[in-house]
Parts: structure tokens; sequence; C-alpha cells
């Protein structure tokens, strides 16, 4: 008989979880895309503000980022066309944040980066790339070093 009771209540207990999100934080929202396989998932990536550095790659320790071509570059200044923008293949992932943190829109302007591994947000970058901007040199150099070598994460981990 006791038996019978366990199952019951957990059959009823399970009930209750999905029909009536009893125990959960799961919003109706999110719920109704899943039964109906329509979930949406978070930008990771803010393509328009993204300036195209290739950086968040290049300090990426398991090679999940890479950098796929724009349709149409856009020129940022003078000196600077972006043609291309990063893309994260979560399977490779391992939410490091070393992409978010090593963005230079983050790490160099205190700006919202506009890579993250979970998801990017709402951005409103706000940046005059060509206005002098200045930046500790010590901030520079580590920063530069990771953005412009990634052997730099190999060497490392390698004990280098």
């Amino acid at each position: 008989m006791s038996l019978l009771k366990i199952a019951l209540e957990g059959a009823f207990t399970n009930f209750k979880r999905i029909f009536f999100a009893a125990d959960r934080v799961t919003d109706m929202e999110l719920r109704k895309q899943i039964s109906t396989l329509s979930v949406e998932v978070d930008d990771r990536v803010d393509e328009s503000a993204c300036i195209g550095c290739g950086g968040c790659a290049n300090v990426c320790p398991t090679g999940a980022i890479e950098m796929k071509g724009l349709a149409s570059p856009t020129k940022l200044t003078d000196d600077w066309i972006k043609s291309e923008v990063p893309e994260i293949n979560l399977e490779k992932c391992v939410v490091c944040y070393y992409c978010h943190d090593f963005c230079p829109i983050f790490s160099l302007y205190g700006q919202k980066g506009t890579i993250h591994p979970s998801c990017v947000g709402d951005q409103e970058v706000d940046i005059d790339f060509n206005q002098p901007f200045k930046i500790s040199d010590e901030k520079l150099k580590v920063i530069s070093q990771y953005l412009s070598d990634n052997s730099v994460l190999r060497n490392r981990e390698e004990g280098d």
C-alpha cells in the first residue's frame, strides 16, 4: 500500500510541477518556448558594438571563438575597417570569461564588453575612436600582449 502511495504522490508532485510551475522559477513564457521547441538563444556577441579586433579569439583557451567575415565591412575610423566578428562555439566554451574580460571595449574603454559566454545583454556603446584615449602603460602592456599573441595562453599552460 505504501508503494502505491509513494507512486501517486510522485505523480501528483510532477503533475503540479509541469502544469502549475510549483516550486519552479521558470516563467510561463520560457515554458511555452520549451514546449513548442522555439527557445530563443540569448545573443552572445553584439555585432554592432564589436570592433572586430579578434582579441577574444586570441585569448580563448579552448579555441571556442572563431572570427566570421561580414557581408558588408564597416569603416570605424580612417585606419580601421571591421571585416569580421566573433562567433562562440558553445560546445567548446568553458565560460572562463576571457573573451569578455579582454574585449578592448570593456578592458580599455570601461564599457560593457561586446562578447559574453552567457548573454551579452543590451549594449549602448558610445566611443569616439578618433579621439585620443589615455590608459596606463601597465594595463596596456598586459592587454596588448594577450590580444595580439594567442601563444601567450598556450605558453602559460605549458609552464613557459
